[in-house]
């Protein structure tokens, strides 16, 4: 599955388009290399995304094209989720 759609089907990002504006702006990394919306993911790679100051990374557990709200979490699991630090 692509990059931008399981950003969206997970709910880690709410809208597609969005997932992909991210992507493209390099502030995602699959398995530590700069990912494009189109990078085809499988189960156990590791997702790194930079939210404001929040850099979130997830581990793929599941890929399906469809899920349910309630279920859209069994799709990853949070590894790490910290605060960056930017220099002034």
């Amino acid at each position: 599955m692509r990059l931008d759609k399981f950003l969206k089907v997970s709910r880690i990002i709410k809208r597609r388009a969005l997932s992909k504006e991210i992507a493209e702006s390099g502030r995602v990394k699959v398995n530590d290399k700069i990912a494009k919306p189109s990078t085809i993911l499988k189960i156990g790679d590791r997702i790194e995304i930079e939210f404001g100051r929040t850099l979130l990374t997830v581990e793929v557990c599941e890929i399906k094209a469809h899920v349910l709200k309630q279920d859209s979490g069994l799709l990853y699991r949070i590894i790490d989720e910290k605060k960056i630090e930017r220099e002034s």
